[in-house]
C-alpha cells in the first residue's frame, strides 16, 4: 500500500491529536508543528517531530505557509494533513505544498479556490439547478462605501467576514446593515483574511443539516450520511447528531442526490461536506456552502460507519482504492450525537483560558473523546478555545442521549471554566428531546 511514510499536521490542538491517532495505527510517522505559546502541548507531545514555526501570533505561526511548508521539507514528511483550521481551506498553500513534491491531503487547490468564494460557489450550484440561499458580496476595501440595497433579498440578513464563525452580524434594517458591515471591515482586518465581506438571507428558525460526501478518483461519488448540527450558539456548532431527526425519507434522499450533484458539478476528489439549511418555516432546503475539510462533526459519521474518515483521507490521497465500507456503503448503525467542550466562564459565555488542573475523560463502551488537552495543559487565549469533543454512541437516539448525559457528568474538568453543564441544559429541554428543535434552541434556553 502507497501511503505516506511521515505526515505533517498543518494544524493543533485536538484535531492534530486525531490524525496523529491514525497514523499511529497505519504505521505512518509524525511531524507537529507548533507556536512558542504552545511547546508542551499535547499534539506536540505526541507527534514522532515537533517544529516551532513562530510566534503566539497564528498569523506568524500556524498560519504562515513558508514556514510550515520548511518544517515539512526539513523534517522529512512526504504528505501534509492541513487538519480543519488555519490553512486547511487555503488554495495558495496546496498549491506550494503539490510544487514541492509533497502529497496533499484534500482536493485540488483550484476546487478549493472555487469553493471558499461563497459567492461564486453559490452561482455554479444555482447554474446546476441547485437552489442556494440568496446573497451578495459588500464592498470591503473601501471604508467609505455604504451598504448596497439588499432589499431583494429580504430582512434580516447576516454578515460576514470570512469563513467560519468569527465576525458574524445580524442585520434587520439598512441601517443595521451599515453598521454591520462597519464592524465585518475590522473583523476581517483583525483575522487577515481576504475573503470577502458577504450578506446572506438570515432564516430565523432553520435547522442547519449537512452531507459527508466522498468524491472517488473514478469520478463517482458517495454520500455518507446526513448531520443535524443546528444546536448551535452565535452561529458556531455545539452539538451535532446523525442521523438527523425528524427528517422524511424523501428529504434525506434528496438531500443526498443534491449533495452528490454539488460535488460533481467541481469534480470534487477527496473528503467533504455540503452544508444546507432548511427554512422550518417553508420547509425548503437552501445549498449553504461546501467545506472542502474534514469536519469538526466528523467522529458522528464515523461512529454510525464504522469508518475512519482520517484513514480514507490518506488512502485517496495516496491513489489507493477506499475502503469496502466507502466503495458499497450501508445504512448507517444507530445513532450518534458530539457535544464540544469549550474553555469558558458559564456565566458570561465568554473565553478565560487558564491552566488546567484536573482532567478526567470518561471511559465506557460507546463513548470516544477526542481531546487536544491533559491535565497540567495550559489553554492560551490566542486560539480557538475547543478543548475537546465528546462523541457518544447508541443503539438509538434515546440511548445516545442518555450516554451523551452518563459521559458529560464523569468528565472531571478543573481548573477553568468549560461549558460541560450545558448538555444537561440542552438535553433537558422539550424540543431537543422530541427532536423537533433549531438554529434558535440555545437562544432560548439562555433567555
Amino acid at each position: 500500500m502507497n501511503l505516506p511514510t511521515r505526515l505533517i499536521v498543518a494544524d493543533r490542538g485536538e484535531i492534530a491529536c486525531r490524525i496523529f491517532e491514525s497514523c499511529r495505527k497505519l504505521g505512518i510517522g509524525t511531524v507537529a508543528v507548533y507556536s512558542a505559546a504552545e511547546a508542551e502541548s499535547k499534539h506536540v507531545r505526541m507527534a514522532d517531530i515537533a517544529i516551532c514555526v513562530g510566534s503566539a501570533d497564528p498569523g506568524d505561526s500556524y498560519m504562515n505557509r513558508q514556514r510550515v511548508l520548511a518544517a515539512a521539507i526539513d523534517s522529512g514528511a512526504d504528505a501534509v494533513h492541513p487538519g480543519y483550521g488555519f490553512l486547511s481551506e487555503d488554495p495558495q498553500f496546496a498549491r506550494d505544498v503539490i510544487r514541492s513534491g509533497l502529497t496533499w491531503v484534500g482536493p485540488s487547490p483550484d476546487v478549493i479556490e472555487t469553493l471558499r468564494d461563497r459567492i461564486r460557489a453559490r452561482a455554479l450550484m444555482e447554474a446546476a439547478g441547485v437552489r442556494a440561499v440568496p446573497g451578495r458580496k459588500l464592498p470591503s476595501g473601501d471604508s467609505s462605501a455604504r451598504a448596497p440595497d439588499c432589499g431583494d433579498i429580504g430582512y434580516p440578513l447576516v454578515v460576514k467576514a470570512g469563513r467560519g464563525p468569527r465576525g458574524t452580524k445580524i442585520a434587520r434594517s439598512a441601517r443595521d446593515l451599515d453598521f454591520a458591515l462597519v464592524a465585518a471591515r475590522a473583523d476581517r482586518s483583525r483575522m487577515s483574511t481576504s475573503d470577502p465581506i458577504i450578506a446572506e438571507k438570515y432564516f430565523e428558525h432553520a435547522r442547519h443539516i449537512e452531507v459527508q460526501i466522498v468524491g472517488l478518483r473514478s469520478g463517482h461519488t458517495v454520500a455518507l450520511g446526513e448531520r443535524d448540527c443546528s444546536v448551535q450558539r452565535q452561529h458556531q456548532k455545539v452539538l451535532g447528531e446523525t442521523p438527523a431527526p425528524r427528517l422524511e425519507d424523501t428529504q434525506r434522499d434528496w438531500l443526498y442526490e443534491t449533495a452528490v450533484r454539488v460535488a460533481r458539478a467541481v469534480d470534487y476528489r477527496g473528503i467533504g461536506t455540503v452544508e444546507f439549511i432548511l427554512n422550518v418555516e417553508s420547509r425548503e432546503f437552501y445549498f449553504l456552502e461546501m467545506n472542502t475539510r474534514l469536519q469538526v462533526e466528523h467522529p458522528i459519521t464515523e461512529m454510525v460507519t464504522g469508518l475512519d474518515l482520517v484513514h480514507e483521507q490518506l488512502l485517496l490521497a495516496s491513489g489507493e482504492p477506499p475502503s469496502v465500507g466507502v466503495l458499497v456503503p450501508t445504512r448507517p448503525s444507530g445513532h450518534s450525537m458530539e457535544f464540544r467542550i469549550y474553555a469558558e466562564e458559564p456565566i458570561y459565555l465568554g473565553p478565560r483560558p487558564e491552566r488546567i488542573r484536573e482532567w478526567i475523560e470518561p471511559a465506557a463502551g460507546g463513548i470516544r473523546v477526542d481531546s487536544g488537552y491533559e491535565a497540567g495543559d495550559a489553554v492560551t487565549a490566542d486560539y480557538d478555545q475547543l478543548l475537546a469533543k465528546i462523541v457518544v454512541w447508541g443503539r438509538d437516539r434515546a440511548e445516545a442521549m442518555f450516554q451523551l448525559l452518563s459521559a458529560a457528568r464523569q468528565f472531571r474538568i478543573g481548573g477553568l471554566g468549560h461549558n460541560l453543564p450545558l448538555v444537561t441544559e440542552i438535553l433537558g429541554t422539550d424540543d431537543f428531546y422530541t427532536g423537533n428543535y433549531d438554529t434558535s434552541l440555545l437562544t432560548q434556553i439562555q433567555q
